[in-house]
């Protein structure tokens, strides 16, 4: 069976944490989970820029497409039976946009979402990056 790769900020407790929810929710094991940070993503995916990868979690499916931010969770909603709850209001016509804004603006917020204390650092160091590049 082909998986789908879902690629993450692997340095981000928030992410982390919403990686941890989709494994429990993945009871097929269809997702394999990549840190963006693994040396070997940028060679998979080249045409995935670091900067892409930083704002958004990714989806890349078995046939290569690729599926970024509120679109990843739109083709996660199909494909793993315990999201199909959300599907529909997922796919409610011309809603995406309003989806997309949404999902940016809990990316952006992602650090101080989960607290500046995170291993490394890191969590700080974005922090202080995000807020500076959101003024």
């Amino acid at each position: 069976m082909k998986h789908d790769v879902v690629l993450y900020d692997g340095e981000c407790k928030f992410c982390i944490g919403q990686i941890a929810h989709l494994r429990r929710l993945d009871r097929a094991g269809r997702l394999r989970f990549v840190s963006l940070h693994d040396p070997q993503v940028a060679i998979d995916y080249p045409d995935l820029s670091y900067d892409q990868l930083m704002e958004q979690i990714w989806v890349i499916d078995p046939r290569g497409g690729r599926h970024g931010g509120a679109y990843a969770l739109r083709y996660l909603s199909r494909v793993l039976p315990l999201l199909w709850p959300l599907a529909p209001m997922l796919h409610i016509p011309g809603l995406m946009p309003v989806w997309s804004w949404i999902y940016r603006q809990i990316a952006r917020r992602r650090y101080r979402i989960a607290g500046r204390h995170c291993e490394g650092g890191t969590c700080a160091i974005h922090a202080s990056k995000a807020t500076s590049s959101s003024r």
